[in-house]
């Protein structure tokens, strides 16, 4: 199961309908799959407490109890379209994003041809993808981070000294990101103004 980019309001489980495309069906998301996970917790849940757990609830308890390494982005994939504005004509100064280590810019470019023909193409965002370990922290480190806005997390002072310390101690981070993953679970849910889908797929 991989859910990346659900959305808030859990938009990414919306089907397009007539001259309407879906989150779900943009290029960055076609790696998005097993659904039907959410749909037969939504069924199970309308027929134990009607009208009140939502879609989103849904997708954020899977994300976080299936899949919720992804969002430390120590797993997971990217799509070209995600990343390749830091490979060609970046700015006016630098053709390259100036923060991205040479070679790996290099071979990022190599499997993000342009044009690309091939649209499943993009890159890991952690080299150890199949492994919840602090690797990704030592790629931003080592100027490798596919999103610019990772790597700028290493770059910004603020927050540099965070990503230096979880790359040099992996006890560390596993600590912190428990931690925040504990916290997450405890935000509230909106109760003003939110709808909760009887289908998640449509609007109500």
């Amino acid at each position: 199961m991989l859910l990346i980019g659900y959305g808030c309001d859990a938009s990414l489980l919306l089907d397009s309908t007539a001259g309407n495309q879906a989150e779900k069906d943009d290029p960055p998301n076609i790696s998005v799959r097993s659904f039907y996970v959410i749909d037969d917790a939504k069924v199970k849940l309308e027929a134990a407490c009607p009208h009140t757990v939502s879609c989103a609830d849904i997708v954020g308890i899977a994300a976080r109890d299936v899949v919720i390494m992804v969002c430390g982005h120590t797993l997971g994939f990217s799509h070209c379209s995600s990343f390749e504005s830091r490979l060609r004509n970046f700015s006016s100064v630098h053709d390259v994003d100036p923060t991205m280590n040479k070679e790996f810019a290099q071979k990022l470019r190599t499997k993000c041809s342009k044009p690309n023909r091939d649209i499943t193409a993009g890159e890991l965002l952690d080299s150890t993808s199949s492994t919840f370990d602090n690797n990704y922290y030592k790629q931003l480190v080592a100027g490798k981070g596919v999103f610019g806005s990772d790597q700028v997390l290493f770059s910004d002072y603020r927050t540099g000294w965070i990503v230096e310390s979880f790359a040099k101690n992996q006890s560390v981070f596993f600590k912190e990101f428990a931690a925040s993953m504990v916290n997450l679970g405890n935000v509230g849910v909106i109760e003003d103004g939110g709808k909760v889908r009887l289908n998640c797929h449509v609007v109500n």
